[in-house]
């Protein structure tokens, strides 16, 4: 066992990123195939072929999911992933062709880096070459290299974000992974003690984190209008699940969003959670929504304290032992 998303029997990860530009992408592979649904409860958010997570929709199985920086224009290099799949004869059986849904999902990293270089399909093919079942690759990697938190004020007084992943074994056989890009508009909280790990600091060359939150308890206008945030999850289990199920653990996994990052779902932000089921083992729906909840609250404390911030904002290993501004 990793204590990642791998740990999920049949789902592999694989990164591909551009170190100089800040940029990449993440890929979720489904060895078999996976019935998934998302919840989406973003103003700000980007995606592509995600239709067919509908519960009317009439796909029922989708073979990957793809997460990429890059903003709308990172959407484009979900065609690496598919054509990937499609050479080794994986996707949705028609009499033509196999058709490989993968629902994709961009968050805004073009404020770091170079805005001008963006993930293509060459690099989301890379990325699925790299997919394997061993320990997932956490920090300023894949789709989290160019991620960051705590913008209220703009990227000169954020901090960086990252890409995270855990797992908990639940009862019997069950086992729930989540793998997350953070990449929020508001703070990372500890969700045991509630105090900010990441997030808006108290000015430019500032180490003190100032909470977002009470910023705008107090009404402070913002200097930067900014739609440049989105938290995407990917949760993953093996327990046999319908695709309204799956819906309703995505559902339940936004309580550890929300657990986590302050604010969560705000107008500015983006977020969306997927939800993978890859096996046929039973279990109650209740129990897998609460492993879902506190996995993705792992991930997303994950993906900022191992994030590097390339000396070019303030990363959570650069300002740990300072205390928070109340």
């Amino acid at each position: 066992m990793h204590d990642d998303i791998t740990d999920v029997p049949g789902i592999r990860v694989g990164h591909a990123h551009d170190p100089q530009a800040l940029t990449g992408c993440t890929v979720i592979l489904c060895d078999s195939g996976a019935v998934a649904g998302m919840d989406l409860r973003g103003t700000a958010t980007g995606t592509r072929q995600t239709d067919s997570l509908g519960v009317l929709h009439a796909v029922e199985r989708i073979h990957a999911v793809f997460l990429t920086g890059g903003s709308a224009f990172g959407l484009d290099a979900a065609a690496g992933v598919m054509g990937y799949l499609e050479e080794r004869g994986i996707g949705l059986s028609t009499p033509f062709a196999r058709i490989p849904i993968v629902p994709t999902a961009v968050i805004f990293d073009l404020s770091l880096g170079d805005p001008r270089v963006r993930p293509t399909p060459e690099m989301a093919r890379q990325a699925c070459l790299a997919a394997t079942h061993g320990p997932v690759q956490q920090g300023s990697v894949g789709a989290g290299m160019g991620a960051s938190v705590g913008k209220y004020h703009g990227i000169g007084r954020a901090m960086k974000g990252g890409l995270g992943s855990a797992a908990l074994k639940g009862a019997g056989d069950v086992v729930v992974g989540a793998l997350a890009v953070v990449n929020a508009f508001g703070d990372v909280l500890d969700p045991g003690t509630g105090e900010p790990l990441a997030g808006l600091r108290d000015a430019p060359r500032g180490k003190r984190l100032r909470r977002t939150s009470s910023e705008l308890h107090r009404g402070i206008p913002r200097q930067i209008v900014t739609l440049e945030n989105t938290t995407l999850v990917v949760v993953a289990t093996n327990v046999s699940l319908s695709k309204p199920q799956a819906t309703k653990v995505a559902q339940m996994a936004q309580v550890g969003l929300a657990r986590t990052i302050s604010p969560a779902h705000s107008p500015a932000d983006g977020d969306v959670i997927f939800c993978l089921s890859v096996g046929e083992v039973a279990g109650d729906l209740h129990h897998v929504g609460a492993l879902a909840e506190e996995a993705t609250s792992l991930a997303i404390v994950r993906g900022v304290k191992s994030a590097d911030g390339f000396g070019i904002i303030p990363a959570w290993k650069d300002i740990a032992p300072a205390p928070s501004a109340r």
